[in-house]
């Protein structure tokens, strides 16, 4: 799946770039989608002998200003060319690293506990690895060993909780390839890619476009079954200490109709002690089992 994910980023991306946005003409019936090669290369100031072999994966250490040129030309923003830097040039990592089990700090599940807000914490798999009662009861898939995008795809009771699922679908796919990106060869991220694209349509066509954004919080808006419909900020901070686990919560503005009706779900829950907490072990963490 990742021999090629320069060549394979190029492409796609080449895909989407039409002519009249980079200043060149139609040029009458076209037999690809999206920009020529031989126009890449020409706008990025290389030979097309030299992109062609970047696309074909038979070249793999082209400069810092050529990825900058090809950057331009194909219109990416800071996250998709940072993307397209670290693809190009992958931090090497070790097997003992990718084998590591993910474990919640004990401290970051005791702040679950006390926060007051729906929290949870997410793994570099995005997996669920602790939660507190309330924000199983924001979204009951926000759930220790349940995994947040497969969740999002394939459940069809969690789309229901999100009006607007459509329009923020392409993020989340998007988000979770720059998620993952430093560890796309893993095991578990092939498997997880890979159920997705059989399963999900949506996911499939999402996927193949290759974008990509950076992790950063936002507003939704969920229909919640018991208390109505609410739009909450959804806050993500990295855990300090490790491999990419973010601290995920979610408030409302003070003073709003979704403060209160989150206010309302609060008191509908019964305190239930500690925070779950999961821990994968290593040959699991490697293999999705």
């Amino acid at each position: 799946m990742e021999e090629n994910r320069l060549g394979d980023y190029l492409r796609a991306r080449r895909e989407l770039v039409t002519p009249e946005t980079v200043g060149l003409p139609p040029g009458g019936v076209r037999r690809v989608a999206g920009l020529r090669r031989e126009e890449v290369a020409m706008l990025a100031g290389i030979s097309a002998d030299y992109y062609l072999r970047l696309e074909q994966g038979r070249d793999r250490n082209p400069s810092v200003q050529v990825l900058e040129a090809l950057a331009a030309v194909l219109q990416l923003d800071a996250a998709a060319t940072d993307h397209l830097l670290r693809i190009a040039a992958p931090r090497p990592r070790s097997r003992a690293r990718r084998l590591r089990p993910e474990v919640a700090p004990p401290d970051v599940v005791q702040l679950l506990d006390v926060i007051g807000l729906p929290a949870f914490v997410e793994g570099q798999w995005l997996d669920v690895l602790a939660a507190n009662p309330l924000a199983t009861a924001l979204n009951p898939s926000l759930r220790v060993g349940e995994n947040r995008i497969r969740s999002l795809f394939l459940d069809p009771s969690e789309r229901a909780l999100h009006p607007d699922w459509e329009e923020t679908a392409p993020r989340l796919v998007a988000g979770f390839r720059g998620r993952v990106a430093d560890i796309a060869d893993d095991p578990r991220v092939v498997q997880l890619v890979g159920e997705l694209t059989l399963g999900s349509e949506l996911f499939a066509r999402q996927w193949a476009r290759h974008d990509v954004r950076q992790v950063r919080g936002k507003e939704l808006r969920i229909d919640h079954p018991q208390v109505g419909e609410m739009t909450l900020r959804m806050s993500k901070l990295a855990v300090e200490g490790t491999d990419g686990q973010l601290l995920v919560v979610h408030h409302a503005e003070p003073g709003t109709a979704s403060a209160e009706r989150l206010a309302l779900l609060s008191a509908l829950v019964e305190p239930s002690g500690a925070a779950a907490i999961v821990q994968l072990r290593g040959s699991d963490a490697s293999t999705g089992g």
